[in-house]
């Protein structure tokens, strides 16, 4: 007799995925699927997405899924979320999305405390629309919008939307995780399904952060990509579990103490434009 050790989630559809190769929003989508079987919510889940790489997800989660305007989920998890509280409601939103068009509708949905989940991808660049410089691009990173590498005189710097949702007085969980190793994943894993027992337990807001690749725009092999999330990104965005309902897990990294990303490209290797510095993408 045969016995099955892995396979795909139910949650999950078998149609294949349009990611670029090396992209991790895939696993992104499995962690999710993975906890919905675990915790039975399958039949009770709704899924809310936006504009952005992750527009055709309603293809890949076996369960009822609402296409929102770009930035707006949050708003569209409410109104599912208030309508029917039995549901379990989540948003899936990149970069451009939350943290740019969509900053608004995040910042007053988790003030509100409204009992939902929602799953925040962050690649540091707009992925679908070219690889334009996002609020998450990191300081002298170039972009096909900063081809000399962002200018935080000119830009500001990069938007850490964790640690700016953890000082809103509302009870919260906020976390943020990575998926560039397997060691990460499996954390990962864990951190989400404690953001989903406690929109269970009708406890609380959550946001989970994924520090995510990628290789595509960011013009590298996704080996490189990875290597860069964790030579890069992990000293601008500390992973953790920043606040809990009980109260903060962890102190963010000081601002003064963080490097800048000068020199990664973000458009294929041929076309790659110097850095502020004159410095080559990596």
């Amino acid at each position: 007799m045969t016995e099955l050790v892995f396979g795909r989630p139910r949650s999950l559809t078998r149609v294949p995925m349009h990611y670029c190769p090396g992209c991790t929003h895939g696993v992104i989508h499995r962690l999710i699927a993975e906890v919905l079987d675990e915790l039975g919510l399958q039949g009770r889940a709704v899924g809310v997405a936006p504009v952005g790489c992750a527009v055709f997800a309603y293809n890949y989660f076996n369960i009822d899924m609402y296409e929102a305007s770009h930035g707006r989920a949050p708003a569209v998890a409410t109104g599912a979320k208030r309508t029917h509280p039995e549901l379990i409601v989540f948003t899936y939103q990149g970069d451009g999305d939350l943290a740019s068009i969509g900053t608004a509708e995040i910042v007053h949905c988790a003030n509100r405390g409204e009992k939902v989940t929602v799953v925040f991808v962050n690649n540091a660049v707009y992925g679908m629309t070219g690889g334009q410089m996002a609020p998450t691009t990191l300081a002298g990173q170039v972009t096909t919008t900063s081809p000399l590498g962002r200018d935080v005189e000119q830009a500001g710097y990069p938007v850490r939307m964790v640690e700016m949702l953890a000082a809103l007085r509302t009870p919260a969980f906020l976390a943020r995780v990575s998926v560039h190793s397997p060691a990460r994943i499996i954390q990962a894993k864990a951190i989400l399904r404690r953001a989903f027992e406690y929109q269970v337990k009708g406890t609380c807001f959550s946001m989970v952060e994924f520090l995510s690749t990628c290789p595509t725009n960011w013009g590298l092999t996704p080996p490189e990509a990875c290597r860069w999330l964790e030579t890069h990104m992990l000293p601008y965005y500390p992973l953790g579990i920043f606040k809990t309902p009980e109260g903060p897990e962890r102190t963010p990294a000081p601002l003064e103490s963080l490097p800048d990303a000068r020199g990664v490209q973000a458009v294929p290797a041929a076309a790659a434009p110097t850095g502020a510095n004159g410095e080559t993408g990596e």
